[in-house]
Order: structure tokens, then sequence, then C-alpha cells
């Protein structure tokens, strides 16, 4: 039965389905395991019926790692019409601490990948899929703590809609407050961060076809769009992700050509911020912040600036992996000094318990914020052999995310507020 959401929620022992989970499957993706005997075994038992909702769920994002999205997401719809509760079982033979994470209907990179943040801990993690169809059980799970892990995304605004509806009568602690999650968006993070001192973060502004046509034609000026926007300018297709799309166009040629290539109807566009150092190289930062506190996630190096850490090919340059380690070694006496004052602030006006930044220090020194984000992957997968410095790292950051939610499992807060 549906909860009718103005009412206080109750709790009840849990009706979850057992399934592998996304940080075990990515993982064995990650390391060249052949997962397609696993996912041939899967479809068996749905063809013959024997199938439980978990390993359904499992096939799912199978699919999705062997690159038939769209295959993995039918899958993915037809289990969650019918079970909507999932357990990732902890490493523990009785768990400490019990998670109920809410989650939307939406491909493996839309909800925030929480199975990689409690990796052998003694935390027992249950996700709830909220759908508009089907909306919030009348009682919940059993839980201590419960944390939104769906997306700013337009898929999961109607989960994050109804679990907002809900938030007031929650029965335990809620993290991630839905409310605060829509702050992450492209275009309202600029806004949310305005005038924070030490802060860089360029205007993402929403430019139709139509407009930037006119302006590849010197038809509209710049500041026609947008008073901060100017060429060069870096411009990407609304709701893109994962660099698809992504351009930096120095004028009105090259923005006729980008849109020559391109089918989209809307896209987002703001000022470029040339952040090369002095050794003509791009350094490119993610932390996550847990709890109000930064904690270096990895640093890439590259002689491009549209960066990422696949693209900087980091395994290949002992060069490179020296000076991440020393960042990472140093960061809370260096970087995280530097720009104290900047990301306590951002982590004030975000509101939200845990997310990511992708950064850099423009050239006044400034912290040059990208983007913030809830869902991007945090993981301890890189080879301990190329990567000594990473595993200490992970666990540092995974330890202060089970700091964060067994504070707020003793604070007692009862309901949230």
């Amino acid at each position: 039965m549906q909860h009718p959401v103005s009412a206080p929620i109750g709790m009840t022992a849990a009706n979850y389905a057992d399934r592998i989970g996304f940080a075990q499957l990515t993982r064995q993706a990650f390391e060249g395991v052949d997962l397609h005997p696993l996912r041939d075994r899967l479809v068996a038992r749905i063809a013959a019926g024997t199938a439980l909702a978990g390993e359904a769920l499992d096939l799912s994002l199978i699919n999705q790692l062997l690159g038939d999205k769209d295959q993995g997401l039918a899958i993915q719809s037809e289990v969650l019409a019918f079970h909507q509760l999932f357990r990732t079982p902890s490493a523990a033979p009785k768990p400490g601490l019990r998670v109920l994470a809410l989650a939307a209907d939406i491909d493996m990179g839309g909800n925030t990948p929480i199975d990689f943040l409690l990796e052998g801990s003694d935390i027992e993690l249950l996700t709830l899929y909220v759908m508009k169809s089907v909306g919030l059980p009348e009682s919940l799970p059993e839980h201590d703590v419960a944390i939104v892990v769906a997306s700013d995304s337009d898929e999961c605004r109607e989960a994050l809609a109804l679990i907002e509806k809900a938030a007031p009568h929650w029965p335990r602690p809620l993290l991630n407050r839905p409310d605060r999650i829509g702050n992450l968006d492209r275009d309202k993070l600029h806004r949310l961060l305005a005038g924070v001192a030490g802060l860089d973060i360029p205007a993402t502004i929403h430019a139709t076809r139509a407009q930037l046509l006119d302006l590849s034609r010197g038809q509209i000026a710049c500041e026609d769009i947008a008073d901060e926007l100017r060429l060069p300018m870096i411009a990407r297709p609304r709701g893109s992700h994962a660099g698809v799309g992504l351009a930096k166009l120095d004028d009105a040629a090259a923005l006729a050509a980008y849109l020559s290539e391109r089918g989209e109807q809307d896209f987002f566009v703001a000022r470029f911020v040339d952040y090369v150092n002095a050794d003509g190289l791009y350094r490119k930062y993610r932390l996550a912040m847990v709890d109000g506190k930064p904690y270096a996630c990895h640093m890439a190096i590259a002689d491009r600036w549209d960066i990422w850490y696949l693209n900087a090919y980091m395994a290949f340059s002992e060069e490179k992996r020296a000076e991440e380690a020393l960042f990472m070694r140093e960061f809370d006496d260096t970087f995280a000094v530097r720009h104290r004052n900047a990301l306590d602030e951002m982590s004030r006006r975000v509101g939200l318990d845990y997310f990511i930044v992708d950064c850099a220090e423009n050239q006044d020194n400034e912290l040059l914020v990208f983007e913030a984000d809830n869902t991007a992957v945090v993981h301890n997968m890189d080879s301990p052999d190329v990567f000594p410095y990473k595993p200490p790292q992970m666990r540092k950051i995974f330890a202060a995310f089970s700091a964060m939610l067994s504070r707020h499992e003793r604070a007692g807060e009862g309901s949230a507020t």
C-alpha cells in the first residue's frame, strides 16, 4: 500500500531481495572479468521462471556494463514494477548499522554508487527504488539512517518530489535531503555560489540552438544571451554527461561548425577559464565533501583542458603519479588550507551531507569549480601496484562516510529536521 506522505511513517521488517550489487559487478568489469557467462546464467533463470528479483536487477546492471544500456534499463523497469527493495549484505556477519538508500529508476550512473563507499564495512545497505507509479510504501523497512542517492537529473525529479513530501515525517535521520540535491543543477549551482570569496564558478547558461545560430552569424552578441558570456566559450548539449558533446569554441566560425555537427536544440554554455599552469599542463581535482570536510579523491594532469582521469593516462606516467601521491599526502595541510574558506562556504550553501566537487585552481589561485554532484564514482578499484598511495586514501574517505552515518544514527534525531 502506498503511503499518504502527510502522516507519520512507520517501519516494519524488511522484505528485501538480495543482489550482488553495483560495487562487486563494476569491480569485476573493471578488472576484466568476462561477465557474459553470468549474464547467460541469469537470462536462463529468467527464461525458466526461477530468477529472483535481485538476480534480475543484477542482470540489468550487467547488461549496462556490457554496453547494452537500453536492454539493461528495460529489465530494470520490469523488475521494479513488482519489487522495489534490495539488500547488499555487509562484510560483517552481523551488521552494525542499517542504511536505507533512496534511489530512482535510472541508468547505473544516476544514483550515488554508495556500495563502493560501504565496501568492507559492517554496514548493511538496503536500496529502495522510489517511483511515481508505486510511491513510498505505507511502512518503511527498518533502518537506522536513510540517505537520498537519486541525482538531480530530470529522470529523478519525480522520485525526489515523493521523498521531499515524506521527509518531514521520516522516522529516522534523512541525509542528502532531496530539496538540496536540486542545487547541484549546472544552471543553479553558479547562482548558489555567487559571491563566495576565493571561489570562481563560471555561470552555466541555457542557450537555444536558435540563439547560438544567431550568435554564430553575428546577428546577436554574447551579452544578448547573458551578461557574463563571452568567447571563447564552453558548450555542451543540455542533459549530456561524461563529456558528450563538450567543446571549447574560440570564435563564431567554431560555433557554426559545432552546431553543424550537433542535432540538439538546447545547450549549456559558459565562459572558458584557462587554468593552465606555468609548465603548460592542466591539473583537475576531484574532492569528496563528507560531513562538511573535503577529501582528495584524485588529481588528473594532462596537456589538455578537457581532462578526465582516464584521458590523463596517469597509469602511464610515474612522474604524474608521484605528483598525485604528494597531493593526497599533503592535501590537509596545503590545498585544503588554501581553499578552506571557499570550501566551507560551498559546503554550507550546498547543504548536503555528501557530495563530489570537480575543480581546479585558476590563475589567481582561486578555487575554480567545474561542477558538483552526488553521484560521481569514488572507488578503490585502481591497482595497488600502480597506485600504492590510493588504497589508504580511499579507505580514509570510506571511513569518514561510515563515521558520518554512525554520527547521525547516534544523534537519535527520531525524525528529519
